[in-house]
């Protein structure tokens, strides 16, 4: 066995990898360091004179402990995100740690963290540490107690799920991608005009039920709901583009925890409807993915 005061040193050599890994399961910083530390429990009570590959090993432990607090998870409501989080002067900052929460999440990606919290525990364990850290489906396997087969389909399904298909044409699809872009773009920059240039004239707003906040039912006219939306460039800093039931939309997720989701119908080069979608039963009912690179 490798005597204390060296693990620990190998350990802190791979800890930043196993938060990374632990955060990118877990989505939440806080959790993501609990995983770390528990990992550091177990490994500190085992004998690793076997050990060859440290980090590998750490790695399997770190996945069974998230994937036991996923299991976990699904088994407990979830706390709506609360809505005071989106205001920048409210998002939680350590001034002794830079890397604060939401920068980490808006690191990962937004987005992707959205789609990875509508996997099922054992198939996000397995997309994570295949597609984005290249552990082997066989080392996989011990970790979610399938066989290296099955964990094979979990990771295929789950890619299938976090990338999904447009229901429209790839060209078609790219020019709706500008269309939004420009829409957060000018969302977030308070600007009046670049609102006006992508919303219809006659566009309508929907939301039912009416988002948190006051707004109404529905509004219609580009400069009214342009004018909204100024009053929202706060909330427009964690909005990110995403596949809606295959069209595209936006999800608007506060440290990668969603809140409410955009359904676009965009008519030309310009937006001719938003839905907007906050109630959690239908959020839970919505198919979300990542449009592929270059859509």
């Amino acid at each position: 066995m490798h005597d204390q005061a060296e693990l620990a040193e190998r350990f802190d050599r791979s800890r930043g990898h196993l938060r990374a890994v632990a955060y990118r399961m877990l989505g939440s910083a806080d959790e993501a360091d609990d995983a770390v530390q528990e990992t550091w429990l177990r490994a500190s009570r085992a004998d690793t004179a076997a050990v060859a590959n440290m980090t590998g090993w750490l790695t399997t432990i770190v996945g069974r402990i998230c994937l036991d607090m996923l299991r976990s998870r699904k088994r407990r409501p979830e706390d709506p995100t609360d809505l005071a989080g989106l205001e920048p002067s409210l998002v939680p900052r350590d001034p002794a740690d830079p890397e604060d929460e939401a920068v980490l999440a808006d690191s990962v990606g937004l987005a992707l963290l959205v789609v990875l919290d509508a996997l099922g525990p054992a198939e996000r364990v397995a997309f994570v540490l295949h597609d984005l850290f290249a552990v082997p489906f066989a080392e996989i396997a011990e970790i979610v107690g399938r066989s290296p087969a099955t964990t094979k389909k979990l990771a295929s399904r789950a890619r299938g799920r976090v990338h999904g298909t447009a229901a429209v044409p790839a060209a078609d699809l790219a020019r709706q991608r500008k269309v939004v872009d420009a829409f957060l773009a000018a969302s977030r920059a308070g600007d009046l005009d670049g609102l006006l240039a992508v919303l219809a004239p006659d566009v309508v707003r929907r939301a039912a039920p009416a988002v948190p906040g006051g707004e109404a039912a529905e509004l219609r006219g580009a400069r009214r709901l342009a004018e909204e939306t100024l009053t929202n460039t706060a909330r427009a800093r964690f909005a990110r583009p995403v596949l809606v039931d295959g069209a595209l939309g936006v999800a608007v997720a506060p440290r990668g925890r969603l809140l409410l989701v955009l359904a676009l119908t965009i008519e030309g080069d310009r937006i001719a409807a938003i839905d907007v979608i906050s109630a959690p039963d239908r959020l839970r009912e919505l198919r979300l993915s990542l449009p592929r690179t270059g859509e």
